[in-house]
């Protein structure tokens, strides 16, 4: 949906006017006389073929006119491509050809859109309600959208509601944002968010994270679950078809079911479109990189009834570590089916290959990370892989039945096979000797089904209008692992090391069935009160169950209901204030302890509290945010041989601020900053040793006191330089503990990127080469370690170009 610009009150017959805020007002006073002169000077022009309302404002904003036209004058016809030098009105007139309209100046900045055959003078006073351009607005999906902040997201409540009204927490981190970055790894993009950082504790090849001080290894594609397998992982999620990552901060098993109480990483991806797209982009960058995509989306038949979409890549790169490179294959066909105006269908499928080395990194000696070289692989060449594919089908259906209610229903299947083939070590000793084990599972079997099911509607109750919805889902996930653990590995030291001259073989076979269902019911309220005041309240019930075989049969049933509320006061349109309390539930079902016993279930409790403000017309928001965090039943990494199993601390705590900025300044330059400082994120109660004081006290692994990022870029419009793109950004840690016991520290780090882009026309295509450096610097870091002895390694500096084609 389109976002209409605020023009105050118009009454019937009376064109809108635009009412420009204070600062806005002061821009206009500089740029009116040289809109004026601007009106009749001949510039460069560039825009594609496209609906006729959205090229309109393009044109719009380029030349800083205004144009004047009846709302439902443009209806759904089709602009004309504008390329080459000319006047703004000759390129108006370009534009409307064959549309049936014409253009007609009525002031020095102003121009007013009408039927070719009217020839009837019209003045502003005696026009109907008219559009008022300014600014490009984009509809979220638009695949030219270049916006950083966006109005609405639907994670935080399961309905489409703007930000500015949800009393919670949620960033989202735009298509735009992901490519002016060259983001080719979902946890890239979340170095944008504040209180999120990476986990790399699966060797490097899942995607999990630290957020708010807790490990979350859970991530959710449109609003469904993708776990861990074993809470042990499978492999990274492809980004080529996202649209935008959504980011719930705090609490969000009320709407989601089985979630860690740190956040909702909700990763939205692309529709088919009923307006043709095309685009197919090569980049290539350090240490041997290339990847290849792929983006097509257009009606199949002429009433748009179906249309369809398809995101292909394909990847082939090495590393700066010795012996590490990895393949990827994707595939991610969608089929829309509008059946009426009323109900539509879409069916869609993602296959994934994967073929890639697992890196352990390197382990702590002392209280420091061991100090040998980046490129230094501790692993053996001839045994780690995780090679597999993964199959996604879905299929999700609406219907409307009034402007008030709809049904939705969500099913998605996924089916994983792999061979994951690691290696586990100790901590080293001070002449580099280290111990080591195998962890071979060449034959991994995964099926997970989810089934949601949401019905919303509105209603009025005297002066409260409410916003209801009621949800049912359920989940069900079937592991088979074949393999064997933990056979020890000859000697080995990291200051000389000695790799294998043979594979090793399977000596004996470990089989283990694990299994999991849960399914839940939940209610949700949002009402919207008089004078600004907003509402929301809900709860759910959650019941859940597992086994587990590898130990011998253990099985679990746990059951509860989790409230949640918030207030939000918009007291003026620019700005809003909020508070918010949420309990969480996260049963450990099967996730056993070495002694075979069931992970007692995890809860949470969030109070939170905050406010949010837009700037220019939305184009800017900022929110300031201050959470605290209990959590119950912490399920951490293990670090006991010979299973290396998970295992639960009593309780932890975490309190902090948090602040972002996301959007545009000026034309043309965007920004998207984060920080979060959270001073406590502590241990309260470890149960973990026979009654023992344990880790209480100790801070939380991996958990930053400050972190943040900023990243900004400014591209030139109607100048020489047209189409010239240029940006940069930094992130950067303080100090984190390596492990729950905080034996060892991971030095704080900062890191410089930089970017520069230039988009052109040739033909009917629009061309964009770009070119990335991250880590400008080459700072030598550590992205994260496991709780354990394995130490990440931050990438060195890189380099990446790219040249994107779109039609």
């Amino acid at each position: 949906m389109k976002k209409s610009l605020d023009t105050g009150s118009v009454h019937p017959g009376q064109a809108r006017m635009f009412k420009p805020k204070p600062i806005a007002a002061l821009l206009l006073l500089g740029t009116v006389s040289l809109a004026a002169m601007a009106g009749d000077a001949a510039q460069a022009f560039n825009i594609p073929a496209q609906a006729l309302d959205s090229a309109l404002t393009e044109l719009a904003y380029q030349t800083n006119l205004r144009l004047l036209y009846p709302a439902d004058l443009v209806g759904k016809l089709r602009s004309s491509p504008v390329s080459g030098q000319y006047t703004p009105e000759q390129a108006m007139q370009r534009m409307l050809q064959d549309s049936g309209l014409t253009v007609r100046k009525t002031a020095d900045d102003t121009f007013t859109v009408e039927p070719a055959a009217n020839a009837e003078p019209r003045t502003a006073a005696t026009m109907p309600a008219v559009t008022v351009m300014g600014k490009a607005v984009y509809d979220s999906t638009d695949p030219y959208n270049p916006d950083y902040n966006l109005p609405n997201a639907s994670t935080a409540t399961k309905t489409d509601t703007p930000i500015m009204e949800t009393p919670f927490s949620v960033q989202v981190v735009s298509k735009q944002v992901l490519q002016d970055q060259q983001v080719t790894r979902l946890e890239q993009g979340l170095k944008n968010v504040s209180g999120v950082t990476v986990f790399p504790g699966n060797q490097g090849f899942t995607d999990s994270f630290i957020m708010r001080g807790f490990l979350n290894d859970t991530t959710y594609r449109d609003g469904v679950l993708l776990p861990t397998i074993l809470g042990g992982g499978t492999t990274k999620r492809e980004v080529a078809n996202l649209e935008r990552v959504e980011v719930l901060k705090g609490p969000g098993s009320i709407l989601f079911g089985r979630a860690e109480p740190g956040g909702i990483i909700n990763m939205v991806t692309k529709q088919p479109l009923s307006t043709p797209y095309y685009s197919m982009q090569q980049q290539f960058g350090s240490y041997d990189f290339y990847r290849t995509t792929i983006d097509a989306t257009a009606p199949i038949t002429d009433d748009n009834s179906l249309l369809y979409r398809l995101n292909i890549a394909y990847e082939n790169a090495g590393s700066f570590r010795d012996f590490v490179d990895n393949e990827r294959v994707f595939v991610a066909p969608v089929l829309k089916w509008n059946i009426s105006e009323q109900t539509q269908a879409t069916f869609e499928m993602e296959y994934q290959h994967f073929n890639e080395s697992p890196d352990p990194g390197i382990p702590p000696l002392g209280n420091r990370p061991a100090n040998v070289p980046i490129e230094t692989a501790l692993h053996e060449p001839l045994v780690n892989k995780n090679d597999g594919d993964r199959v996604m089908v879905g299929f999700n259906w609406s219907h409307q039945f009034n402007n008030d209610w709809k049904l939705s229903h969500r099913f998605t299947s996924e089916f994983f096979n792999f061979d994951n083939r690691t290696l586990f070590f100790g901590s080293a000793a001070a002449n580099g000797a280290v111990s080591r084990s195998f962890n071979l599972s060449p034959e991994t079997e995964s099926q997970r089904y989810m089934n949601t099911v949401n019905l919303s509607g509105k209603l009025t109750t005297g002066f409260a209008q409410h916003t209801l919805l009621f949800g049912f889902d359920h989940f069900q996930e079937d592991d088979k692992i074949r393999g064997n653990c933990c056979t020890p590995a000859p000697a080995f030291n990291i200051f000389n090391p000695v790799y294998l001259s043979t594979a090793p073989q399977l000596n004996s076979v470990d089989r283990n069935n694990y299994t999991q269902s849960w399914y839940g019911l939940y209610f949700q309220d949002q009402i919207e009160l008089p004078y600004g005041w907003h509402l929301l309240g809900g709860f759910r019930y959650d019941n859940a169950e597992g086994e587990n075989h590898l130990l011998g049969r253990v099985t679990s049933k746990e059951d509860r209901i989790s409230p949640r509320g918030g207030i939000l006061w918009q007291a003026l349109p620019w700005l809003s204030l909020y508070g918010s309390y949420t309990e969480n539930f996260g049963p450990s079902s099967t996730l056993f302890r070495n002694d075979n016993l069931i992970l007692p279930p995890q809860s949470a409790q969030q109070w939170e509290a905050g406010l949010k403000t837009e700037f220019w017309d939305g184009r800017l928001r900022a929110t300031l945010s201050y959470f605290e965090l209990t959590k119950q039943n912490i399920r951490v990494p293990g670090t006991t041989p010979p299973l290396f199993t998970p295992r639960a601390v009593g309780e932890a705590e975490s309190h902090g601020i948090e602040f972002e900025v996301t959007g545009e300044i000026l034309p043309g330059w965007n920004v998207i900053t984060a920080y979060a400082y959270t001073p406590y994120a502590e241990i309260t109660k470890d149960n973990t040793n026979n009654g023992g004081p344990g880790n209480t006290g100790k801070r939380l692994f991996l958990a930053p006191e400050h972190s943040g990022s900023v990243w900004s870029t400014y591209e030139f419009r109607n100048t020489a330089f047209k189409g010239l793109k240029f940006g940069a950004g930094a992130v950067g840690l303080d100090q984190r503990q390596g492990d729950s016991a905080n034996s060892y520290q991971l030095p704080g780090f900062l890191t410089v990127g930089l970017m520069t882009s230039y988009e052109m026309k040739i033909g009917k295509s629009k061309v964009t080469t770009q070119f990335n450096v991250d880590n400008l610097l080459d700072k030598e870091y550590y992205s994260g370690s496991n709780s354990g002895n394995f130490i990440t390694i931050g990438t060195p500096r890189t380099f990446m170009g790219s040249v994107r084609v779109e039609f």
